[in-house]
């Protein structure tokens, strides 16, 4: 199975310091479905795993949180492309959960949904925190820079980067590089 696991805020939507709360806060980054459209196409599996501490604050409900991934869905549909499943954390910081990135514990729920074992298993964020969940799960981590990462366009890496972090100017790039790996010869 051709499996891809991202983060949602940041990654493939605009992140906001005050949560997106809404559908109507909820915008793609340019390029962002587009991109998730090509692997589509190319036969991989596409799953999102996120913080959404926002439901914990209580700043938002799960009818909210549905309702923006209804948006996501309808709008990726359009792009001709699809995410198979979406995985998030609801606790706030302070419940200490094990679901929360940078534990791997979402990872660990998706590995065992798909059946599949994590070992090399393409994940991309805009955060340390993104990749460290997913490289103790034995993920391949990528960084995009954007979101939280947008101030490395120009240069230098946050610090506490799992070993073999590969950069990557966006979602699309990401994409480009993990497609031409697999392309057949």
């Amino acid at each position: 199975m051709k499996l891809v696991i991202l983060d949602r805020d940041g990654t493939i939507n605009r992140d906001s310091d005050d949560y997106v709360k809404a559908p109507e806060e909820w915008e793609p980054l340019p390029g962002a479905l587009e991109a998730i459209a090509r692997l589509t196409h190319a036969g991989w599996h596409v799953v999102i795993a996120s913080n959404q501490s926002g439901l914990g604050r209580g700043l938002f409900d799960v009818a909210s949180l549905n309702a923006m991934h209804a948006k996501m869905h309808k709008l990726l549909a359009a792009q001709g492309g699809r995410i198979d499943a979406v995985f998030y954390c609801p606790h706030s910081p302070e419940e200490s959960c094990t679901c929360r990135k940078p534990l791997p514990g979402l990872f660990e729920q998706i590995g065992a949904r798909f059946g599949v074992p994590l070992k090399g298993v393409p994940t991309a964020g805009d955060s340390v925190r993104d990749l460290l969940a997913g490289a103790a799960a034995g993920c391949e981590p990528h960084l995009v820079l954007t979101g939280k990462s947008e101030p490395y366009k120009d240069g230098g890496q946050p610090e506490g980067l799992p070993e073999g972090t590969r950069l990557h100017a966006d979602l699309g790039a990401f994409v480009e590089f993990v497609l031409s790996r697999t392309a057949a010869p």
